[in-house]
């Protein structure tokens, strides 16, 4: 797996690496600033954004950060469900840096690096009030499904997936 990658996007070079303590505030940050704007915290957010070491590194997970000059920029989330089998979750893009490319850089890395984790499906829920993102995850392969019996999050009503 890359230690991090370093890209240009539109007026802005990015730098994208795996997730350090550190980055536990920003990465709650990033996520509350998306969430909060268009919906409510949800349990499982407070649970996952509190605690990211517990709920998705130590299961086996990956967190990915991105970084515009030394600041915080993007995350991305691996959350592994089974073996072979991750939900990519907690992606967020800064809204002062949106527009740029920088939330395909992310999602691309991150597709990437599930693959370097012999990964063999991907699968995610959003909602269909983030048309910008559900584009970008069918830009990149992502599949419609069918909603399943019960959802993690009250706000999700679009399932998608990735075969890899």
């Amino acid at each position: 797996m890359a230690d991090s990658q370093s890209s240009r996007a539109v007026g802005v070079t990015v730098e994208i690496r795996g997730f350090r303590p550190e980055d536990a505030v920003a990465f709650r940050e990033l996520n509350e600033a998306w969430i909060t704007k268009y919906f409510c915290m949800e349990e499982h957010d407070h649970e996952v954004l509190g605690d990211p070491t517990r709920y998705v590194i130590g299961p086996g997970g990956q967190i990915f950060m991105a970084f515009a000059d030394g600041v915080a920029v993007g995350c991305c989330a691996l959350i592994r469900e089974r073996d072979g089998v991750f939900e990519v979750g907690k992606m967020a893009v800064s809204e002062e840096i949106r527009g740029r490319g920088i939330g395909r850089q992310l999602l691309t890395y991150t597709v990437d690096q599930a693959r370097a984790l012999d990964a063999k499906l991907l699968t995610l829920v959003t909602s269909s009030k983030l048309p910008n993102a559900i584009h970008l995850y069918e830009a990149l392969g992502f599949r419609h499904l069918a909603p399943p019996a019960v959802s993690p999050y009250a706000r999700g009503d679009v399932f998608m997936e990735l075969p890899l």
